[in-house]
């Protein structure tokens, strides 16, 4: 009897696969060293010291489980939005809570709309739970409103996503438009509104708490992994209404939370003034990533979040070219998986240190590729 006859048809017919090859596995198959982290959306500039503080000021107790209703961090967070602690759900992070929301609404063969190049781990979760992805091509760089909603209204899709700011691009919208397509949803749709570079935005560019925490069928996702550095903490939540929130509870690994990332998220939230700094430093290191590229006759595309997609001006070939060219350096950058978002490569925001490495290495690769 095979191992895999054990396993479900839909398990079996899974690739055994992650959305991402990280660094770590990089360094191991090519025998290559990164000395500029500069390639999944992390924060280089790091927690604020007072949250190192509190990590290291909580040690001891790592012993015991995390509360698992999460009641101090949902009570910090409601009262940093101005929403109630039933009005937020905790995960690990929001590619956690993003399996969780497709477990709770697809059922196999269920429609789901997505853009056609958008976040890869969200598709992941789409298929492993059965789902059938309906996918959009992106207009100008930014995802199509308009085509997401045409597709919804098309398939009757239970489900689509939409991330504002955009991963892969770095695009966005104007808060209107978004609240326009959220109230335009057939109330039988839930969206997810992915906004994990929310503190990363200009102004307007995010719908304020309040204007659509009255809709049941509006999720939006955000993280302490970006502008807070806390990516490996794995921090991740939901506001949505209470009765939505309160469904995950159904579901979700209740001691599934670290508790040492629980007293990092509380100190973080309490140290505004360092989230002032880092998003000062991260517009800071848009700007260098744009000039470092315009310096070699590159096209930086306008960005809202911590990392800048770089158009390469070729196709996916030249472009993954450039990444595991710099990666030869040491630099390990990224790049968008369909065309014809794979012209660019897309780079981290990250201290000055790695900003001089990508300027001295982007100019021998480009070089050597003709």
């Amino acid at each position: 009897m095979s191992a895999f006859s054990r396993f479900t048809p839909l398990a079996n017919a899974l690739p055994s696969t992650v959305p991402f090859v990280g660094p770590e596995a990089i360094e191991r198959q090519r025998g290559l060293q990164v000395k500029a982290r500069i390639g999944a959306n992390e924060s280089g500039f790091g927690p604020a010291p007072s949250v190192l503080a509190a990590m290291r000021e909580h040690a001891g107790d790592i012993w015991k489980y995390n509360d698992p209703e999460n009641y101090e961090l949902k009570e910090a967070l409601a009262a940093h939005l101005g929403v109630g602690a039933a009005n937020i759900a905790i995960g690990g992070g929001i590619d956690e809570l993003l399996g969780q929301i497709v477990r709770l609404v697809i059922e196999p063969g269920a429609p789901v709309v997505t853009s056609l190049g958008g976040y890869p781990t969200f598709n992941f979760h789409v298929v492993g739970f059965g789902g059938r992805l309906v996918t959009v091509p992106y207009v100008g760089d930014r995802e199509n409103l308009d085509g997401l909603l045409d597709a919804v209204r098309r398939e009757n899709a239970p489900l689509v996503y939409f991330a504002n700011p955009d991963n892969p691009m770095g695009s966005w919208w104007d808060a209107d438009s978004i609240v326009s397509f959220a109230r335009a949803l057939p109330d039988t749709t839930l969206l997810i509104l992915d906004e994990a570079y929310s503190e990363t935005g200009p102004l307007g560019s995010l719908p304020p708490i309040g204007t659509l925490i009255d809709l049941p069928n509006i999720v939006r996702t955000r993280t302490f992994s970006k502008a807070y550095g806390l990516a490996g903490a794995r921090i991740g939540y939901v506001v949505s209404t209470p009765g939505t929130a309160l469904a995950f509870d159904k579901i979700r690994n209740h001691f599934g939370m670290n508790r040492l990332a629980t007293a990092a998220a509380l100190a973080a939230l309490r140290d505004q003034p360092y989230l002032t700094e880092v998003i000062g430093r991260i517009q800071s290191a848009r700007d260098r990533i744009s000039g470092i590229a315009k310096a070699n006759g590159l096209i930086a595309l306008p960005s809202a979040t911590n990392f800048v997609a770089v158009d390469a001006g070729r196709d996916g070939t030249f472009a993954r070219a450039i990444v595991d060219g710099l990666m030869q350096h040491g630099v390990f950058i990224r790049m968008p998986g369909v065309a014809p978002l794979n012209r660019c490569v897309r780079v981290s925001v990250g201290p000055e240190a790695d900003m001089a490495l990508l300027e001295q290495a982007l100019p021998l690769v480009l070089k050597s590729l003709g």
